[in-house]
């Protein structure tokens, strides 16, 4: 399978992320803080410098853990300096809701890559877009499973996103939060640079283009198997 957008893995269990590399198909990797609580990670440091052994030079997102813009910035600072291939995630708000564009537009200027997260609205890209300096090297994560969790159509939203993105020579659009094999197909439909998905979700590119009659059958057989470890009758 011959995809033209770029596949990131999304995950903090350094034996999936070593996996996923190994498959050929991943050109990146994601992490954020609650993928690190379940993947049960207790020395932040330490787990960032093994991923970035491990990853052989492949870009990797690693997310400052601070809500305060000036710890922020300096947790960014560290980050970004365990290696050339790490983008430092900031996410569009603090838990206050206060915006982080004023921080995100000094570390542009530092030339710190940056991967701004937990964005949702078009108006949150065009913010975050025009913030960031003419030649520096950024990623713009549009989380557009969740937006699709709320009952909207995330498409047109990436659609507008990616023209904005577009403004920046070196500014690349993510599908973020997916949620099925198919996502893959749709951000790449419409262009998009970039989508993380799960280990999970991975797994399950051995069933793209497969035969649906194959499918069925495959789903009937699953059913009997239960069916018999059930031990159930419906008529004695």
């Amino acid at each position: 399978m011959n995809f033209k957008i770029d596949i990131y893995s999304d995950g903090a269990n350094i034996d999936d992320m070593v996996a996923m590399k190994k498959l050929g198909i991943v050109k990146g990797f994601t992490t954020n803080p609650t993928l690190m609580k379940k993947a049960g990670v207790s020395n932040y440091l330490s787990f960032a410098k093994e991923a970035l052994s491990k990853v052989d030079g492949l870009p990797i997102s690693f997310e400052v853990f601070a809500d305060d813009f000036d710890l922020m910035e300096k947790e960014a600072k560290k980050l970004a300096s365990l290696g050339k291939n790490v983008f430092v995630k900031i996410p569009i708000t603090n838990t206050r809701g206060e915006s982080s564009i004023q921080l995100i537009r000094k570390l542009s200027s530092q030339g710190i890559k940056l991967n701004v997260t937990a964005i949702m609205t078009i108006e949150q890209v065009e913010q975050t877009v025009n913030s960031f300096s003419e030649d520096s090297e950024n990623i713009v994560s549009v989380f557009a499973g969740r937006v699709a969790d709320t009952g909207v159509d995330p498409l047109p939203l990436m659609e507008k996103a990616l023209e904005t993105c577009r403004r920046k020579r070196r500014t690349k659009l993510l599908w973020a939060s997916s949620r099925e094999l198919y996502n893959i197909i749709q951000a790449e439909t419409l262009g998009v640079d970039i989508i993380t998905v799960t280990p999970s979700i991975l797994s399950k590119l051995s069933m793209y283009h497969k035969d649906l009659n194959e499918l069925s059958l495959e789903t009937v057989k699953m059913f009997n198997r239960d069916i018999k470890d059930l031990g159930f009758a419906i008529i004695d």
